[in-house]
């Protein structure tokens, strides 16, 4: 995609150029875009999924032999039950007023060795409620009480920003301009898949953009969904009391108004290529980071990069003014420094180098065509995948597509299906 540009700012009392200003002019059709009515309410980290690596202590799987009922862990009091597969862990353990959700047994890893068996999931009010460091110490000590060995994997994390005075446009599809390639246009019961991964869902109140597996963005209407979930009054509260950038009002939140919510969603994957790719300024290092508190201070440098690759355009290379003013004018409600301006930020794709996409999917092809021959089946098939040493190289491949490790599970059932079905018995 060529690089767009911003509109000018201009002040409105000397008609100079103000990085500050809300007033916009084209400067091709020498229109002018008045922004003073947009209320940036608050920018903040709405999830956090830290990974852990370790082998599961045997006594806690006394804690899911009843699911559904109320288990003592760690001092707490959590709220025990069973998962689906879709989420590639098998149990849970919830605390919704410590804001936690602990899911635990990695599907395909076996019990009684070390593997990914760890996934806490904080909510926003947790989130909000504690500084990063504190925050991850918390999560650190859970990981601990239910795993021997324990390693930190990777975090993920969604970035909300929530604001006033803007909706988007009824042609917000045909403005948005990114790599993806899917859209689904979902309205109750009928669904219809376009060429360019984006979602409207209902009446236009949530689109989404990207791949659940990479970088997402979704805007929607945080308001409706806050009332639907029964928690506007927590939101009412934080948008009162955090509801502003702009210094001269800071009575910035209407309850009369609906609040849209535009919101980056970075899978573990990606945050992993930024820290590998990363490069601090000053010293030239990687900033190598595995856990949100280490990583929290870059927070800032990710939403910048969403805004760049999720670009809604004015008309062809031009930012819609609104894209301008919450890339530059926005920043992340953390109580840390902010890295932002001290690193370079990059992403790192391990297969860009050394062994090639190409030989990772020749090898897939051919495996799939012995285990068809063989008549092995395809859980069976991707556990032995994922036990050979070379397993990285193929994780990072797809991952660099935007595929899960059940993205790729799926490619191989499907693979195996295709043979199956072409050859049969000739395989």
């Amino acid at each position: 995609m060529a690089k767009a540009k911003d509109f000018n700012r201009i002040d409105p009392e000397t008609g100079l150029e103000s990085t500050t200003s809300r007033l916009f002019v084209d400067p091709g059709q020498m229109g002018f875009i008045d922004l003073s009515d947009v209320r940036l309410l608050r920018c903040g980290v709405d999830t956090v999924r830290q990974l852990y690596q370790g082998m599961v202590r045997p006594e806690i799987m006394a804690l899911f032999e009843v699911p559904g009922t109320i288990v003592d862990f760690a001092g707490q009091r959590w709220h025990s039950g069973r998962v689906g597969r879709d989420s590639g862990y098998q149990y849970k353990l919830q605390n919704a007023d410590l804001g936690l959700i602990l899911l635990v047994k990695n599907f395909n890893k076996k019990l009684d060795v070390i593997g990914p068996h760890l996934k806490i999931e904080v909510s926003p009010h947790a989130i909000d409620n504690l500084s990063p460091e504190r925050l991850q110490a918390r999560m650190d000590y859970y990981a601990h009480q239910l795993l021997s060995h324990v390693e930190v994997n990777q975090c993920a994390v969604h970035l909300a920003l929530d604001l006033q005075g803007w909706t988007p446009p009824l042609d917000l599809v045909a403005q948005m301009h990114c790599k993806a390639r899917m859209h689904r246009d979902i309205s109750g019961i009928n669904e219809i898949k376009w060429a360019t991964k984006s979602s409207v869902y209902g009446r236009g109140e949530t689109s989404m953009f990207g791949s659940a597996n990479g970088v997402q963005l979704c805007i929607y209407n945080k308001t409706e969904q806050a009332r639907a979930t029964d928690k506007l009054d927590y939101w009412e509260s934080v948008w009162k009391r955090r509801d502003s950038f702009d210094d001269v009002d800071p009575d910035n939140y209407n309850p009369d108004q609906d609040v849209w919510r535009i919101e980056l969603r970075y899978h573990h994957s990606i945050i992993q290529q930024f820290a590998s790719g990363s490069v601090d300024l000053q010293t030239a290092a990687f900033i190598e980071t595995r856990t949100f508190a280490d990583f929290s201070a870059h927070l800032d440098g990710l939403w910048r990069y969403g805004l760049g690759q999720f670009k809604l355009l004015a008309r062809p290379g031009y930012f819609q003014p609104i894209w301008t003013l919450i890339r530059e004018d926005v920043r992340v409600d953390l109580p840390v420094d902010s890295l932002l301006d001290e690193t370079e930020y990059k992403r790192y794709y391990k297969t860009s180098r050394g062994f090639s996409g190409k030989n990772v999917e020749l090898f897939l092809g051919n495996f799939v065509s012995l285990l068809a021959r063989e008549r092995v089946g395809a859980a069976k098939a991707f556990d032995r995948l994922k036990d050979w040493e070379c397993w990285p190289v193929i994780r990072d491949h797809y991952a660099a597509k935007e595929m899960s490790e059940r993205d790729i599970y799926k490619h191989i059932k499907a693979l195996l299906e295709e043979r199956s079905v072409r050859w049969g018995r000739a395989v």
